[in-house]
């Protein structure tokens, strides 16, 4: 079982605080939690009634992640995600400390600004994960997305929120067995985020023959 104390090993003591942002999305989270096992915080691209879920657990600092992110989810996003024929659950599974930290300044965005942060952070993941200061990194990154150094400060400090994230890690270990990043589960089963766009088509095409 991860351990937080381990994760933040050599840094002060966080507070916990009360920030959080509007709802995502609103009241389409229960249209999504009726269609699937999915928990009423998950941040999710797609309609509710596609046929294929795909739920992603993927680290912030893990390279393979940002190479799907930067092939092939784009065509899978183009070509089943806005067509209708898929939904994207993103659920936050960090290797490290810092990808946990970066996890929960992630989350405090929302909607299309969550998903469009995870973007540029896999994008520039070798600049800020790697820095000399890469805190200091990650917050300018936030802050070209929006985000005050205040609010960054405030997400940095949310013990709540880091304690969650690592309660969805344990719930993809017990429940999927999810031991590396990415991992995907694609309709309840599991396989391997390094594959190419092809390889999953013909994995959608099987489970939705009529697309």
């Amino acid at each position: 079982m991860m351990n937080r104390r381990n994760m933040l090993q050599g840094t002060a003591a966080l507070a916990a605080v009360g920030f959080s942002g509007s709802a995502f999305l609103g009241s389409r989270r229960a249209a999504w939690a009726a269609a699937g096992d999915i928990f009423d915080d998950d941040r999710i691209l797609g309609v509710a009634d596609a046929p294929i879920t795909i739920i992603e657990y993927s680290s912030l600092t893990c390279p393979h992640c940002a190479t799907f992110h930067e092939d092939p989810l784009p065509q899978i996003k183009e070509n089943w995600i806005d067509a209708g024929k898929a939904r994207l659950v993103f659920r936050h599974f960090p290797l490290d400390g810092l990808a946990l930290r970066a996890a929960a300044i992630s989350n405090c965005f929302e909607g299309e600004r969550f998903f469009a942060f995870l973007d540029l952070l896999f994008k520039s993941q070798s600049k800020w994960a790697r820095a000399d200061d890469p805190l200091a990194a990650l917050a300018r990154y936030a802050r070209l997305a929006g985000l005050s150094q205040e609010d960054f400060d405030r997400c940095l400090a949310d013990e709540s929120e880091m304690n969650r994230i690592l309660e969805r890690v344990q719930d993809g270990k017990t429940t999927y067995q999810v031991r590396a990043t990415p991992t995907l589960i694609v309709n309840g089963k599991v396989y391997e985020g390094r594959r190419t766009y092809s390889s999953f088509e013909t994995l959608f095409k099987n489970l939705a023959p009529e697309s």
